[in-house]
């Protein structure tokens, strides 16, 4: 009876865990709006907090903590929400708008606002890891470790579930908290109204300082109409995202904001010598640049966005109501997958302002954006062109080399240099356009000027789907990426010391390095992975929902395959190491077959596959601890450590980083090896002395 009270408290903690981050990411991220660029360092501290908190299993509980942590963040987030962090220099982390707050205080610097998120969410998961340590340590004693590991996916796989719900529905961040923590009430069989107390008025305060109208499944958005101006601002994260600006002809536009915004939008249109018949539109947002198709002719247009709550206030506020046409077809999804799906041909294809402020994936430093920026994505437009069309593409360019990349991969895709219009029309200062539609604008000079950009091109890191990076000014992480990883290695390890103080003591002889090669080798693995599914079934996060979903339920049913029908390590090994050898060699491209059905099989194959054997490596590997709770813990930190690490892909490019995982998991069976080495020559040495 004792061990099914202690499965279902552990399936509650897990499940508290998974929602608690996830809710964490976004609504930080909506808040305090530098960390939507960094959603992964809320991800890392969570596991360095958890992994602590399994090294204190046994010692004074600290579930006290949990609630006030919250309460704590809560606070503290609502706090710096009411600061404009920004910096001096140009970069990606910096694209940051405070239109929403004017008057706010100016702190030049973006890191105190991300190492305060790291070291609060690292507090919030300790007494949560601790929870979950002495409840495997049951688990462990009673014979049962991999029952208690299956107890502790179920309840993640719920969690994961559950929030994957509430972005469906567009439930608001109090609904969130009021969740995971009216599940968490269940930790708490005594001093159960003092923590109701706390919970309720975490909720209350989430509740009354929100300032989003609505919530997509990628940001807390907001309407509001500018002084003196004719359209809606759409915020999102608080920052200023896109403009739904009034272009209608017919149109008297009294201020110079509109004038200006007005004035760029046709600006291709008018370097056609026929207007387009059929125009593809991709990051339709509220409806802009199909305002513009619709007023130059197209008969038909198809207009693809990726986020719905956009997409429903472009239809509901845009002044223009372009969404109203029966010429326009509107499809709420990926770019690049329906570039990818698509089997029509397009007189123009309009790349619209769809740079991002979030990230893929909390796993990955890859934008939202990113696959969107590629010489391959440019290569798919490119095949979707009818023999006269072309391709123009709208950007806010923030530096040169910027500009240089999207030259370049311009260049590589159409064979020759892209035209450039450079004017600052207010949500974009730089059109780009290219394809035969536009052959006959080159002149000579044109033609002198293409081999200085050609030379340029060639000199540039080309953004390619293993290496998406168009923010990047060189192939290597920027100095602000390491100063952080510095920092949060620095955090790291001194939290892991505090949790576990007698590892110095013992020389770091408690140190299982098995485990934490283990944990970083999976981090890589599932990254890489998620990144990779995304490219291949499209960014939405439907699909990110399902990649980890699936993950999740892989691990399960690779556990409990082990409880039944044991599988030998070498042979799990092998399978692991072959698999991850092919994950490596086979490009992602291949994977994009025709049938939905093989593209499904494939998938499966290519990323379920190694997660599978990993599972199992990791099964059979943990049930040999006498402290289980440990053995997580240190799984955990080496997780930390992975998920650090992975900015080595700013270099490496994505594949690369199977090689990593692959180097950690050998490096893991060679310690195991020889473990069981001195094992078994003690064991001799003692039957001889017999």
């Amino acid at each position: 009876m004792r061990l099914r009270r202690a499965g279902a408290e552990l399936v509650a903690a897990s499940f508290v865990v998974l929602f608690q981050e996830l809710a964490l990411i976004r609504w930080m991220s909506g808040e305090v709006r530098v960390l939507a660029y960094f959603p992964n360092v809320v991800l890392i501290s969570a596991f360095l907090g958890l992994g602590a908190g399994a090294l204190r299993a046994g010692k004074r509980t600290l579930l006290w903590l949990w609630p006030v942590s919250i309460a704590v963040i809560t606070v503290v987030t609502l706090l710096m929400a009411r600061v404009a962090f920004t910096n001096r220099s140009p970069s990606e982390h910096l694209w940051l708008l405070y239109l929403d707050i004017p008057n706010a205080p100016v702190v030049h610097d973006v890191r105190p606002p991300i190492i305060v998120a790291f070291i609060l969410s690292a507090l919030s998961f300790v007494a949560l890891g601790q929870f979950v340590g002495e409840r495997l340590r049951e688990f462990t004693a009673a014979g049962k470790t991999l029952w208690g590991y299956v107890a502790d996916l179920a309840g993640s796989l719920l969690g994961v579930m559950a929030f994957a719900a509430a972005s469906f529905t567009g439930a608001f961040p109090a609904v969130w908290f009021g969740v995971f923590l009216a599940v968490g009430a269940f930790l708490f069989p005594k001093r159960r109204i003092a923590y109701i107390a706390i919970a309720i008025a975490i909720v209350a305060s989430i509740a009354y300082f929100e300032r989003a109208d609505r919530y997509s499944p990628y940001y807390a958005l907001r309407t509001q109409r500018p002084p003196n101006a004719g359209g809606v601002y759409v915020l999102a994260n608080g920052s200023l995202h896109q403009y739904a600006a009034p272009l209608g002809r017919g149109r008297v536009l009294t201020n110079a904001y509109d004038r200006s915004v007005a004035a760029g939008y046709p600006l291709p249109y008018g370097a056609l010598r026929t207007p387009p018949r059929r125009v593809l539109v991709l990051g339709a947002g509220t409806g802009n640049d199909v305002v513009t198709a619709l007023q130059h002719g197209a008969q038909e247009i198809d207009a693809v966005e990726i986020d719905p709550a956009i997409l429903k206030i472009g239809k509901e506020m845009h002044p223009d109501r372009p969404y109203d046409s029966p010429r326009v077809h509107v499809f709420n999804t990926d770019a690049r997958a329906f570039l990818r799906n698509s089997r029509k041909q397009y007189d123009l294809i309009v790349f619209g302002t769809l740079d991002s402020m979030t990230r893929l994936s909390a796993l990955s430093n890859v934008r939202l954006d990113n696959f969107v920026y590629t010489v391959d994505c440019m290569r798919a437009a490119r095949e979707r062109l009818a023999p006269r069309g072309g391709v123009a593409l709208y950007f806010m360019v923030g530096n040169r080399a910027i500009h240089q990349k999207l030259m370049a991969m311009l260049t590589e895709a159409f064979g020759e240099p892209p035209l450039a219009q450079l004017a600052n029309h207010q949500v974009f200062n730089e059109i780009f356009i290219a394809g035969p539609a536009f052959e006959h604008l080159r002149s000579p000079e044109l033609d002198a000027a293409a081999a200085r950009i050609l030379e340029e091109a060639a000199q540039t890191d080309v953004p390619t789907d293993d290496w998406p990076f168009l923010y990047l000014d060189a192939r290597r992480p920027p100095a602000f990426y390491l100063s952080m990883i510095a920092v949060f290695m620095v955090l790291s390890a001194g939290a892991l010391l505090l949790a576990a103080p007698e590892l110095a003591r013992d020389r770091f002889r408690g140190f299982d390095a098995e485990m934490f090669l283990f944990g970083a080798a999976f981090l890589l693995l599932e990254t890489k992975l998620v990144t990779q599914m995304s490219l291949v079934w499209g960014t939405t996060w439907v699909t990110s929902a399902v990649v980890f979903g699936s993950i999740l339920a892989t691990i399960l049913i690779g556990t409990i395959a082990m409880q039944l029908r044991p599988l030998p390590y070498g042979v799990a090994l092998g399978g692991l190491v072959a698999t991850l050898v092919l994950t490596f060699l086979v490009p992602s491209q291949w994977l994009l077959v025709e049938g939905l059905t093989q593209r499904l099989l494939l998938s499966i194959l290519f990323a379920g596959a190694p997660i599978f054997f990993a599972s199992i490596c990791f099964a059979i590997r943990f049930r040999t601890r006498a402290e289980s709770n440990a053995a997580f813990g240190w799984n955990l930190a080496g997780a930390v450590f992975g998920g650090l690490i992975e900015s080595l892909s700013m270099a490496t490019g994505i594949r690369a980083m199977t090689l990593v995982a692959l180097a950690a998991y050998l490096a893991s069976f060679l310690i195991a090896r020889s473990s069981q080495t001195r094992l078994s020559s003690r064991e001799a040495a003692t039957g001889d002395a017999r």
